[in-house]
């Protein structure tokens, strides 16, 4: 068994593109780490360098305290799962996971145990003789992964296992992978673009964007505390609503955000939860506001308190059964989470002339499309990021951004 530590990896190719840049990140023995990202970030490079697949430009890669920049894929005793399942058509499921087996000349008694202990870890004991045309989406996706399993390897790695799956079975799914990961016990990184299956997967979750680490933290963390507007814009479903606003003195030594027409009270519970707030007084920054965070206080009978409810045009409503989500419109401008910088040097913020907002509320609301309607905001739970740099102004006790 082993960690994995990523120091630094950087990933530039021949073309001048630079896929992963600097990239720390470590993985303890036994953890599930997740790298979530955008098509494009860099997460697939990064666990193709750590499989061997990829050459490192520069940085250094350990498993344990082995530098193995520069051994074999083969030797590097990591087992990684595709997203296209990689199977041999006509070979049966028992000869599939066996294969690697076969190849290292492993006797057949013995092989043949470790295909077995697998097949029952994965739920296949009955599926050993069959090919994978008469398997299911998710029979070969098992049958791959006890490909993996069945070598014992000191890593475990993931590109996208269940992305050619459909939505119920992917579902299934991933409480299987972390069934296998548990029993096996090995450090493993696990890549997908679904951010709902990295926070539900993850012991820590790593958000790419553009090759760059944004933040790698627990999945709650990562939820409560994001490290700027790009990891908020990203992190949640539907993504956080993100406005232009401006920070004023408000009364009894709190302070008032003022978003378009409107204002919201800020308590001095939240300016000393954020101390780098009073910065800003006088000043332009960013709001957030998860749709979590929104009610509909008629519903509840109670009139909301001053200063903590918004006014908002009903656009239209989407009835889930468990929840509803309104989409509305107020007179604030909204930021374009895609174009949200993570860094001075990395772009602008690009501002919505119509300030879209979506808000997750109670299925039984009788908020209608077209209609006007007022949101409860928790106040307690808003957060603030800098209008230049989109780093999070964020609470006094919140992690830093490190993997």
């Amino acid at each position: 068994m082993s960690t994995v530590s990523l120091e630094g990896l950087t990933k530039v190719y021949s073309n001048g593109v630079e896929a992963v840049h600097g990239l720390d990140l470590h993985v303890d023995e036994g953890e599930f780490v997740v790298i979530v990202g955008p098509s494009g970030c860099g997460k697939t490079t990064a666990l193709r360098m750590v499989a061997g697949l990829e050459e490192i430009t520069s940085g250094t890669l350990r498993f344990g305290d082995r530098v193995v920049n520069d051994v074999s894929p083969r030797d590097r005793d990591v087992a990684m799962v595709f997203q296209n399942y990689a199977l041999y058509p006509h070979l049966t499921v028992n000869q599939n996971i066996g294969f690697s087996l076969a190849n290292r000349k492993i006797p057949k008694a013995q092989r043949d145990t470790k295909v077995r202990e697998a097949a029952a870890v994965l739920g296949l004991t009955d599926m050993l003789e069959r090919k994978p045309r008469q398997l299911s989406g998710g029979q070969r996706q098992r049958v791959a992964m006890g490909r993996a399993i069945v070598r014992e390897p000191a890593v475990f790695l993931m590109d996208e296992p269940l992305s050619n799956l459909d939505a119920k079975l992917r579902v299934q799914m991933r409480s299987e992978v972390l069934r296998v990961h548990r029993k096996i016990g090995v450090a493993a990184l696990y890549v997908t673009h679904d951010q709902t299956e990295a926070m539900t997967m993850g012991d820590r979750v790593a958000v790419l964007r553009a090759g760059v680490l944004q933040q790698c933290s627990e999945p709650r963390e990562l939820y409560e505390t994001p490290a700027n507007m790009f990891v908020a814009g990203f992190i949640g479903s539907p993504s956080m609503n993100l406005y232009e606003a401006r920070l004023e003195p408000g009364d009894q030594n709190g302070a008032s955000i003022v978003l378009g027409s409107q204002k919201l009270a800020l308590p001095m519970s939240v300016l000393k939860r954020h101390p780098d707030l009073g910065s800003y007084q006088g000043r332009d920054l960013i709001l957030g506001i998860r749709p979590e965070h929104l009610s509909d206080p008629a519903h509840s009978g109670a009139a909301p308190e001053p200063g903590t409810a918004l006014t908002a045009d009903v656009d239209y409503v989407e009835v889930l059964g468990s929840e509803q989500l309104v989409h509305f419109t107020i007179d604030a401008r909204k930021i374009r989470e895609e174009t949200a910088p993570v860094g001075a040097d990395q772009g602008e913020i690009v501002a919505a002339s119509v300030a879209e907002g979506v808000a997750r509320i109670d299925p039984r609301s009788a908020i209608r499309a077209r209609g006007r309607a007022v949101f409860g905001v928790d106040v307690e739970r808003l957060h603030f990021f800098d209008p230049a740099s989109g780093d999070a102004i964020a609470p006094a006790a919140a992690l830093a951004p490190a993997g």
